[in-house]
């Protein structure tokens, strides 16, 4: 299996959108942030031709996030998975994940949840050790049984790394 990893982009002020009196789960991207993720897919793509499939928090930061990388791989709609919420607990994601072993299959979620859940792929430990930047990403490859400790990191790049490629 191979886990791509991508952290939501550029989404609007925390503290300035919690004063619309809106819930922050509905907090969108910026205009920077749809731009930067753009060309970042544009870089994803190439190196990830292809995906099984998309799963998105159901945050809408993440779910717009999801629909620009979405755009880059025909035919492919985001899905939500509760687990990518930042309230998640690691363990229910780990199930989701390795119900689905063979695929390859990104997420786009939220940090410190990714990083963490992406390092103890990788270590073991479920603590991070990982920077996932605003529409960053990384590839973890689990040659085997999906289980903490399994993985490799094959890379971890920023969007702007990405918008290079």
């Amino acid at each position: 299996m191979q886990l791509l990893v991508i952290r939501h982009a550029i989404a609007a002020d925390r503290d300035e959108f919690n004063q619309t009196g809106q819930p922050d789960e509905e907090r969108p991207l910026t205009d920077k942030g749809r731009r930067r993720m753009k060309h970042a897919a544009r870089g994803l793509k190439r190196l990830v031709p292809s995906l099984d499939l998309l799963a998105t928090s159901p945050l809408v930061r993440a779910k717009e996030t999801a629909r620009i990388v979405a755009r880059c791989y025909p035919d492919l709609e985001p899905q939500l998975v509760v687990e990518l919420a930042p309230t998640a607990q690691l363990g229910r994601l780990l199930e989701w994940l390795a119900a689905r072993a063979g695929d390859t299959i990104a997420i786009v979620g939220h940090e410190d949840g990714l990083s963490t859940f992406a390092s103890w792929l990788i270590s073991g430990r479920p603590e991070s050790h990982l920077l996932l930047k605003k529409g960053g990403a990384c590839l973890v490859t689990l040659p085997g049984k999906v289980e903490p400790g399994g993985g490799r990191l094959d890379w971890l790049m920023t969007a702007r790394h990405l918008a290079r490629i």
